[in-house]
């Protein structure tokens, strides 16, 4: 575990108080202390006296709301999701074994400070106590919910880190026991796939001289699976008062607000993991690896994991091995790979729910210097109206004369970690002269506009971030924002530009130049895209034949990102040759035809939003009822994003990922804030909250946040204690 200098070692003692009892109350007795109101949106807002009573009602109500997503995010984290889908996740379960063995999450929990330990108890009471009030509701793994549970989640969150690494590859090492060839990337992480939907957030920041009203906005606006994180507001008599979309599971707001601070989190591609090759050979009964001069042995851990089959529960036993860079996690060649990760769930536990807390910008930074949240970049604005922007935060040193992009040798005590960068050294942007901050998962060198941060000040590991459409658009709109109020705010975020056909367009007109003007159907709809502001609507058909035809250019071509000029820096640039763009948007009309019977159709005829039921993995009918969406992926500059693609037996498509919890949130003497979820905030197909935002979404209309206690109860649809609802 770090060390944890003084001033912040205060700073988290002042944020989350000294434990209140030793003694663990029935959770009948914490349900005696906690009230839940359910406002006319059903979003629970949860009071209780202490810290870890709000945690008790957090989970309570996180179960009430979707019970099976807590439960498939703790299956999954603690590798025991082959006892729910068979055999096949086996190498999910090791991978999660790897990382964090069930004795080692228990210590990690008693090593854990005393309040920190009891906001985990106050979880596993949470959720155990929803499941003895609801005998109904009959748990498919766990039976029981421990406070070490929340140790398995590396970064403070639920997914991350640990996913980018490849169960295929662990599968060959420690099934097939061969090695492999390099991958096309040079490594056995996991990159994203060109053709996926991009996923990721926005995050906006507007200093008060472009604010209408003198106060700092933030827009939070991330881009997950939809149904993935709920809105939630806790309330302690210690300080706790946080609002926003918290993970299913998680006893912290991920990304919220207080009163005072609001914190939004955009996906980073910085890189911080990193892959060792080592010299290996065995040595009696085990095996040894070089480091320098000498031999260590490597590390042997026998496991043993359940998986179901149609004859019942099977078993099947394994040995894992770590070398001092972390587990090994695949063959190269003949060199094993221990591939290292940020793994320290305490104090990522501490940053997550201090973060909640704070009141001021250098009390925040001061917790990020914590410097555990691997995954993330950081917007933030304040009630004193500071902005600020920290790209990355878990960021190993390194020796930069190796290629960290690639596997290194790790017998050469020279590519090892040299600690962590602290927050002052690394990429940290604070009330830039530009007025407004901006990250959308792309470049913190363009975050700020003129005052962003220069590129050449840093090592290239820090900042490896291309420039996407989302981004070049927000830096757009708001080099030009001025007097932004809360609504305009989120008027910018829905602008329905798409500078990805601004470069896209005129490449097929120039192709048609170079080859000859098209003919029949292609020349009519080449002159719709011709006459077209690149702007995406419901009744748009330009918008239908630019995304087929983007979507067949990303097929037969490349990434449009190829196209952007930041991103031609290394010399990657697309060869768009006229031949190959006229292709992809003959291919483009060819698919409109055959799904549609026409090219000449409107965008809400084919882009859809449709909630049939509460499931995991959600199925689609095009015959059944389902809503026309005007927004557009993200992948073409969209800030509102809308992930949609054919499924199975449909030709429409369908959301499942992009603006899922979306909230835009001004701070003043008191703060005021505005959301909106896709769909509802309740997995239950006979609540009223099942979809009843689900109109709202569509056209982009968003609710007033009830914050304040008065206005909670003004709108309260129900109050009770857990267990007497």
């Amino acid at each position: 575990m770090k060390n944890i200098q003084f001033s912040l070692l205060a700073l988290l003692l002042w944020a989350c108080g000294a434990p209140v009892g030793t003694e663990t109350p029935t959770g009948e007795e914490r349900a005696a202390r906690v009230t839940i109101i359910r406002d006319d949106y059903g979003i629970p807002h949860i009071y209780a006296k202490t810290d870890a009573d709000a945690v008790f009602g957090m989970l309570y109500a996180q179960c009430e709301d979707d019970f099976r997503r807590v439960e498939r995010n703790y299956i999954w984290a603690t590798g025991r999701l082959a006892e729910l889908e068979g055999e096949e996740a086996l190498y999910s379960d090791l991978r999660a074994r790897l990382y964090m063995t069930e004795v080692e999450a228990k210590a990690a929990y008693e090593a854990a400070p005393a309040w920190l330990q009891e906001l985990c108890v106050a979880f596993a009471d949470g959720v155990n106590y929803f499941l003895e009030t609801h005998p109904e509701v009959v748990p498919r793994v766990l039976t029981r919910y421990e406070p070490w549970f929340p140790m398995y989640f590396s970064e403070g969150s639920i997914g991350g880190d640990i996913e980018r690494i490849s169960t295929q590859r662990i599968r060959a090492f420690y099934e097939e026991q061969q090695g492999l060839a390099y991958s096309e990337y040079g490594d056995g992480l996991l990159h994203p796939d060109p053709y996926e939907e991009p996923r990721g957030s926005n995050g906006i920041a507007i200093a008060p001289e472009r604010s209408a009203s003198g106060n700092a906005l933030l827009l939070i606006n991330p881009h997950t699976s939809f149904y993935f994180r709920p809105e939630i507001h806790v309330v302690s008599e210690e300080g706790l008062n946080a609002y926003g979309a918290v993970t299913w599971g998680q006893f912290f707001v991920y990304q919220g607000f207080n009163e005072k601070t609001g914190w939004m989190h955009t996906s980073t591609r910085l890189d911080f993991m990193d892959e060792f090759m080592e010299d290996v050979r065995q040595e009696g009964d085990g095996y040894v690896y070089a480091y320098g001069d000498e031999w260590s042995p490597v590390e042997e851990i026998p496991v043993t994991l359940n998986f179901s089959s149609p004859e019942g529960l099977q078993e099947k036993s394994f040995t894992l091995y770590r070398t001092h860079h972390g587990p090994v996690t695949h063959q190269l060649e003949d060199k094993w790979v221990a591939t290292k990760i940020n793994w320290d769930p305490v104090n990522a536990l501490i940053q997550s729910f201090t973060r909640t807390k704070l009141d001021n910008f250098q009390a925040f930074k001061e917790m990020m210097d914590i410097r555990t949240n691997s995954s993330n970049n950081t917007v933030f604005a304040d009630a004193s109206g500071n902005i600020a922007y920290f790209h990355g935060n878990f960021i190993p040193k390194r020796d930069s004369s190796f290629d960290f992009s690639k596997p290194v040798d790790g017998s050469n005590p020279a590519t090892d970690w040299q600690g962590l960068h602290t927050v002052d050294e690394s990429i940290v942007i604070h009330n830039p002269e530009s007025g407004w901050i901006q990250n959308c998962n792309s470049t913190p060198f363009t975050a700020a506009g003129p005052f962003s941060p220069k590129q050449e000040n840093y090592p290239y590991y820090m900042a490896p971030d291309a420039e996407n459409f989302r981004g070049i658009h927000a830096v757009s709109l708001l080099s030009e924002a001025s007097e932004v109020s809360l609504e305009e705010l989120i008027a910018l975020g829905y602008d329905p530009y798409l500078p990805a056909f601004a470069y896209l367009v005129p490449l097929l007109v120039q192709a048609y130049e170079s080859l000859g003007a098209p003919r029949g159907n292609a020349a009519q709809a080449l002159a719709v895209l011709q006459d077209w502001d690149y702007r995406t609507g419901e009744a748009s058909v330009a918008m239908s034949l630019g995304h087929f035809y983007g979507m067949a250019f990303n097929r037969l071509i490349g990434s449009p990102y190829a196209l952007i000029p930041f991103n031609q820096q290394e010399g990657n640039v697309l060869n768009t040759e006229p031949e190959a763009v006229v292709e992809a948007f003959e291919q483009a009309l060819a698919q409109l035809e055959a799904d549609f019977g026409t090219w000449n159709i409107p965008w809400g005829e084919i882009n859809r939003f449709q909630r049939l039921s509460g499931d995991i993995e959600l199925t689609y009918n095009d015959t059944l009822e389902s809503l026309p969406i005007g927004l557009a992926s993200g992948r073409w500059g969209a800030l509102a994003s809308f992930g949609a693609s054919a499924r199975e037996n449909t030709k429409k498509l369908y959301g499942s990922s992009g603006n899922s919890f979306v909230a835009a949130v001004e701070f003043g003497e008191k703060v005021r804030a505005m959301s909106l979820l896709a769909g509802g905030q309740n997995a239950d197909p006979d609540s009223p909250h099942f979809d009843d935002q689900a109109e709202m979404y569509a056209a982009g209309t968003f609710k007033e946040v009830a914050y304040y206690r008065e206005d909670v109860e003004s709108r309260a649809e129900e109050t009770y204690q857990p267990g007497k609802r």
